[in-house]
């Protein structure tokens, strides 16, 4: 399951220095269809592309926005120049199937 998607970058306000990018809730709906064995907090193990950087993370579930929501670490946001409100170009891939 490969999704390609462009979203901004925003900081999660109750905890300063966490930025994520949500995922369409489209594809969040495709994503919570899979069934798999339950993993904390409700998350499903991804491969992320943005721009030249590729890792594997995890992307979690927020209700108050109605998909997941996928951590940008630091490293990445620093190697390609991305910070919070720029549009990102994401490459995801579910490895959780």
């Amino acid at each position: 399951m490969r999704f390609r998607f462009t979203a901004p970058l925003w900081e999660w306000s109750a905890q300063g220095g966490w930025f994520f990018v949500t995922v369409p809730e489209q594809y969040g709906d495709d994503i919570r269809e899979v069934p798999r064995m339950p993993r904390g907090f409700g998350s499903v193990r991804v491969r992320v592309t943005i721009g030249g950087s590729t890792w594997s993370t995890s992307v979690f579930p927020d209700s108050k926005r109605g998909s997941y929501v996928l951590p940008v670490k630091k490293a990445v946001r620093t190697a390609e120049g991305i910070g919070e409100g720029d549009d990102v170009d994401v490459a995801l891939e579910v490895l959780d199937l």
